[in-house]
Parts: C-alpha cells; structure tokens; sequence
C-alpha cells in the first residue's frame, strides 16, 4: 500500500508561487499544509484550513515542529531557502526522520531558470562535491541538446511588487507574530521601504544607470567587474569569508591599485534589490581616494549585467550567481566564498594583484559541460513571480517533486524527464 504523501511547506519566495504549488500537489492526490510566520506568509497562502500559524519564540519552533509533523502525518517538506534559522532547524528535524526535503532557491543560471534540490541548496548543495569529470560521465548517457533561455520572464517589477506587499502586510498586521525576529536581521520598514523605493524609482534609477552603463562603454579604457551581492542574502551571510560588502571592496580596490595595470578601470556593480540605504557609494569614494584609484572606479547601481560582460577583462565576486553569467562568456572569474561553481576547470586561483595583472581563462569547454549539467538536472524552467513563469516551472516541478529520487541521481537512472525548449507562454 502506497503512503499518501503529505507536504508541510514553511516559508518560500514573496507572492502566490507556493499556495499554487501546493493546489497542484493536491491534484495529483497529495496533502498540502502550510507554517506560517507572519503575516505575509498568512496573507500569501490564503487557505485558513490548512494554515498553521507559529508565532514564536524560536525556542518553541523544535518542539511546534515535531508536533505538527506527528498529528498530519508528515512526508515530505518544502522551503525556500535551507540557511534561516527556522528552517536550519527543520532541515536537522527532517533528516533525523527520514522525511522528503525539497528545497527551492532563486536559480543558479537565473533569471530563466529556478533552483530545485534536495536536502540543500548553495553551500549545502550535493553540487559542491562533484567534480566535473562526474557530471561529463552522466551526461555520455544523453545526447539531448541543453535548453535555450526566453527572451524574458519579466519577472524583476514583480518580484519588488510582491517583495512590497509582503513586507507591508508584516509591518502593519503583525501583531500576533511579535515573539519571532526577522531571519535577516534588517527591520521590516526598512525592508518595506527598500522594496517600495525600488518599485516607485524604478524609472529614475533605470535612467541613472543607462546613462553610467553609457559613459563606461563610451570610454577609452580596459575596465574590470566587482559583482556585489545583498549585505543579508543568505549565500553570502553563510557560505563567505566577509561579513559584509565593503569588506569585500576593500580587499578588492587594494588589490586592484597593487596589481592592474594603471590604465585599467574597476566597475562596481551593485545587487538589482539593493536600495543603496547603507551609503555604499559614499564608502566607495572614500575607500578609492585612500588606495589611489581617484577616476578609476565607477559605481553602477544594478540592472542587466549582459552590456557590461561584452568588454570587461575580469570579473570577481564573493559567491553570486552572476558568476554565471561571467563563466559561460568564456570571462576569467574570481570567487572568494563556496558557490556551487568553484570547480578548478573554471574558477582562477591566482592571488589577487595577479589576477588584476593577467588573469587566466576558464576553460569555457569545462563550464559548458558543467552548464549543461544543471539544466538536464536541478535547473528548472520558469520563476517565481510572474504569472507566465510559475505556469512554466508548475508544468515540470510537482512530477520532480513526487519521483523517488532527486534531480541528480534521476539523471544518472535515465529516469528524469525530458527537458522541453523554452519559450515566451501567452
């Protein structure tokens, strides 16, 4: 007799993507419960009777946990994220019962595709330990070309909508959630604010930035690319030897005034959300008037990072996954924290000023099959905010979610589903 599965979800991406989720898990015959931790998550989900609100303290969560997944007969559990502490603690919970553990993260070759994994994601990923010889043995077995990105999911104006709203709905109607501080650190208002900044400036700082991305391509000189990430983003919070992005600049601007040579140029590179409220520009110039870099380094508030790719010589992060993007040009990469691309093929090892000097190639042969990996496995079409790229990613994700093994090992069986090309859905 086959055992119902049963699937508890805890907190996931701002907007509708898991309550529609868990509509089509219960189409294919499966039970869908939901922990919510503030009002957002209350709000998003919108289903009273299969909502379970935990209010806090933290402490509580272990003992809530396990009472919750005895009475409804828990499976399986769905998150965003494994590095919260909400859900480092139910990860530790799950495994100790044999449950199933989905984890969905923002995608390794974003913004086309999503990440899913089981049992971890990022630093915690089963990617971390394979090489590539490994995944070029897996891949002999199929001779499927990889699937070609859309043109646009237009996802971004939907993400800082949804990022908005939730954020408000905390801010305003949280009163019976008080006991449970943010996972991030950063006050709500703050976050709230950030997001609405961002929704409301959009065509200022779209104007900004074109005219900076302008002057850059316009000028007569060799530049270079630092790609910052979120201050909070749990990628960097966990999985990095900085505690914060200025940090990481300042390792960066010193080794780029020892070892570039004098008339090259650095191009700072801010995350798409970041709202700028930490005054980053500001430290920025007083960093690169102390190292003597004055009229060589420019700041450029997010966007699109393709432009800027077709003529930088170099480019060095912490552990974004904009790094991608970098490896898949065939650009020179350095990387400072685990990500799940730090494989030797691929990624320099030089000490800095060297790298600013004379960085060596990747071999783009390795990261194409490295590439084509993730796409037949744990890189799934679609996203999480736009109402055309959930329908693509819901067409695929609940069969992965319901096969007995995971993205990887189900390619290695030669049971995983055939990836489809992708396309612009009306």
């Amino acid at each position: 007799m086959t055992t119902k599965r049963v699937f508890l979800f805890l907190q996931g991406p701002h907007g509708p993507y898991f309550r529609q989720l868990a509509h089509v898990l219960r189409l294919a015959g499966a039970d869908a419960w939901r922990v919510g931790f503030n009002t957002g998550d209350a709000m998003f989900w919108g289903q009273k009777d299969s909502y379970i609100p935990f209010p806090g303290p933290l402490e509580d969560w272990d003992a809530t946990l396990i009472g919750i997944l005895e009475d409804k007969s828990v499976t399986d559990i769905v998150l965003y994220g494994d590095s919260r502490p909400i859900h480092a603690r139910a990860l530790a919970c799950a495994r100790e019962r044999g449950l199933g553990i989905h984890v969905f993260e923002e995608g390794y070759l974003r913004p086309y595709w999503v990440s899913y994994e089981r049992d971890g994601s990022n630093g915690n990923s089963r990617l971390m330990q394979m090489q590539v010889p490994d995944m070029r043995a897996v891949l002999a077995s199929t001779a499927a070309e990889p699937p070609v990105s859309p043109a646009r999911w237009g996802d971004m104006r939907q993400h800082i909508f949804y990022g908005a709203l939730y954020h408000f709905f905390v801010m305003v109607a949280n009163r019976r959630y008080g006991a449970l501080p943010p996972h991030r650190g950063v006050p709500v208002s703050r976050e709230f604010l950030g997001y609405l900044k961002g929704l409301l400036l959009m065509p200022v700082s779209g104007a900004e930035r074109r005219i900076a991305s302008w002057r850059i391509r316009r000028g007569r000189f060799p530049y270079h690319l630092a790609l910052l990430q979120l201050d909070h983003d749990s990628s960097f919070q966990m999985h990095s030897p900085f505690a914060t992005s200025m940090e990481f600049l300042t390792e960066v601007l010193q080794a780029f005034a020892a070892g570039a040579p004098q008339h090259h140029h650095l191009v700072i590179k801010t995350h798409p959300l970041d709202d700028g409220g930490a005054g980053l520009r500001r430290d920025i110039r007083r960093l690169t008037r102390q190292v003597g870099l004055t009229g060589r380094v420019h700041f450029l508030r997010g966007g699109k990072l393709a432009q800027l790719l077709a003529d930088t010589r170099s480019a060095v992060t912490v552990n974004s996954t904009s790094g991608q993007q970098v490896l898949y040009r065939g650009i020179p990469l350095r990387s400072f924290g685990a990500a799940v691309y730090n494989k030797p093929e691929f990624i320099s090892t030089q000490p800095l000023p060297d790298f600013f000097a004379g960085a060596l190639r990747p071999d783009r042969q390795a990261y194409g099959d490295y590439r084509r990996y993730l796409l037949e496995t744990s890189q799934v079409a679609g996203g999480f905010y736009s109402a055309r790229a959930r329908r693509q990613l819901l067409r695929q994700i609940v069969d992965m979610m319901l096969a007995p093994e995971d993205p990887y090992d189900a390619l290695k069986s030669g049971k995983a589903a055939p990836r489809q090309q992708l396309r612009l859905l009306p």
